[in-house]
């Protein structure tokens, strides 16, 4: 009547197949299998979904999908495959009540990270499912986010509430030596705070084009988020950076101290940057932006329009006497 079963095993050997958010694509001519099983009343239940080709797979077990194919009740994930950086990801999501548990031992993050940074994300997790109330501890051995950086032994959880994250406590190692925490909390006033603090950061900081060399330093973020406008405010310390804006490099010539530093080749140093911004969707203003160094001092303000005009005003001081 209006039970619908069905169980299919498709072959994809002559297909090309493409998942942009898994970084993945199969060529023609190789070899692979697709499984389907399940049944239709009103919404689709899927008993299991199989995608094997050679040594890399997709395993999904035990969901819903509503009338706009949005996930409910996932019971466990299985990825293992090579993406198109020739980067092994291994990942495991297990459901025990209303806690999930995103175990892996490597995983490729490093355009994730590009994506998130650049506020291009679309959250391939989150919005995947309808209603998402649980709590999802972490437990991964390896994260690369850079081609030769990756954060070990991160361990955490995260509180979901309606698709959102509203707290998480994250610790973890870059490159195994330096310290990684993140921490995110939720109050009454309907505020989301976040602080973030890197040791060691260039992993991240190499994703903004416009900054190049940068090394050392410890970086230290905090934000408070309400009604989709964030104030955040970021510090970095004791840091150097061997490409700066040609206005920059030129001034430092009117220290001594930025002479010897252009000429031995090791960067411009500063002892510590800070930025005091508000940003929305599209729009980032910038209240003050200061950075100290022994060659070199900035102080601006301006905005940022998204991908249409960025506009800086304020001083640079070539040496720590002169204005």
């Amino acid at each position: 009547q209006n039970n619908l079963s069905f169980e299919s095993n498709i072959d994809l050997n002559n297909v090309l197949i493409k998942v942009d958010p898994l970084e993945y694509t199969k060529s023609k001519n190789l070899p692979s299998k697709f499984f389907l099983k399940g049944s239709f009343n009103k919404n689709y239940k899927i008993d299991q979904i199989k995608y094997i080709e050679n040594k890399n797979y997709i395993f999904l077990d035990d969901f819903e999908l509503t009338d706009k194919f949005k996930i409910k009740e996932l019971k466990a994930l299985k990825l293992n495959y090579e993406n198109d950086n020739k980067k092994v990801n291994q990942l495991i999501l297990k459901k025990n009540n209303k806690e999930y548990s995103l175990i892996s031992k490597e995983f490729d993050a490093q355009t994730l990270l590009s994506n998130i940074i650049k506020g291009e994300s679309n959250n391939i997790f989150l919005n995947r499912f309808e209603k998402l109330n649980v709590k999802l501890l972490l437990n991964f051995e390896r994260l690369n986010i850079g081609k030769n950086s990756q954060l070990n032994n991160l361990k955490g959880e995260i509180n979901i509430r309606e698709n959102k994250v509203n707290s998480a406590e994250i610790l973890g190692k870059l490159n195994k030596t330096k310290d990684f925490t993140l921490n995110i909390n939720s109050n009454s006033k309907k505020e989301k705070i976040t602080n973030l603090f890197i040791e060691e950061p260039a992993p991240f900081i190499t994703n903004y084009k416009f900054i190049k060399g940068f090394e050392e330093g410890k970086l230290s973020y905090g934000s408070i988020e309400k009604n989709n406008i964030t104030k955040s405010n970021i510090k970095i310390y004791n840091f150097k950076v061997k490409e700066v804006p040609v206005l920059a490099k030129l001034l430092t010539l009117a220290s001594l101290q930025g002479i010897a530093d252009l000429l031995t080749g090791e960067g411009i140093r500063f002892d510590e940057f800070e930025m005091d911004y508000n940003s929305n969707n599209s729009t980032t203003k910038i209240n003050e932006m200061y950075a100290i160094g022994p060659a070199i001092s900035i102080l601006m303000e301006g905005y940022i329009e998204k991908d249409k005009l960025t506009s800086l005003r304020g001083t640079l001081v070539p040496a720590t006497t002169i204005n």
